[in-house]
């Protein structure tokens, strides 16, 4: 019992082994512990030395996004995972995607499916913000402006040469609400211009947006 109010203080912030050796420090065989642990449903793995104490014990809902941020980074929530935080597609997304500055992974965990796509610095580095949830968690995730710009750059074979075509992409392909689209930050899109990937179909976007 003492040990799970040890855990319950971690609350939904993903741990790694070497923070559980500490806590555990009084075992002879932390490792062990920790295995046990986890067959009795008190950790969940996430990747080799990686976890999550379980809800049974925080009773707290586990949030997919702090883990995403926390599981491979540096990273921040972007494509249609941050589009649907935003209300701009009508699609619930079942797996989490983000960007990252490391090489493109996919992790399969107890908790759902997280992929990560590559991007170099100057771009990586545009348009996040911090998403503070009920003063006790945060993450990163993209600006709504910033996520439909990672959707472009990131869809092997997209041509969009035209801001008619890209209208069409937004419209009927990412099914876009477009009733929150006049408050966009149309100097992100040009931030990412300027990071010289899709310059094209990004201009379109800056165009499209700016009339």
């Amino acid at each position: 019992m003492r040990f799970m109010n040890v855990l319950e203080q971690f609350g939904i912030v993903p741990i790694d082994f070497a923070t559980l050796e500490t806590v555990l420090s009084e075992y002879r065989y932390p490792r062990d512990k920790v295995s046990q642990m986890e067959k009795n449903g008190e950790l969940i793995r996430l990747k080799k030395g990686v976890f999550v104490v379980s809800p049974n014990i925080h009773r707290m809902i586990i949030s997919r996004e702090l883990i995403a941020n926390h599981l491979y980074g540096p990273s921040y929530i972007s494509f249609e995972n941050a589009l649907s935080f935003y209300k701009l597609i009508p699609e619930r997304v079942h797996s989490t995607r983000s960007m990252t500055l490391k090489r493109a992974r996919k992790f399969s965990t107890p908790l759902g499916n997280f992929d990560y796509i590559s991007a170099p610095k100057d771009y990586f580095q545009i348009g996040i913000r911090q998403e503070i949830v009920s003063d006790k968690y945060a993450y990163l995730i993209a600006s709504p402006e910033k996520a439909i710009c990672d959707m472009i750059i990131a869809t092997p074979g997209l041509r969009l040469q035209s801001v008619k075509a890209m209208q069409i992409y937004l419209e009927e392909d990412l099914r876009i609400d477009f009733s929150a689209v006049e408050t966009f930050d149309t100097q992100i899109i040009r931030q990412c211009i300027d990071a010289g990937r899709k310059k094209t179909e990004l201009t379109q976007l800056y165009k499209l947006l700016e009339r």
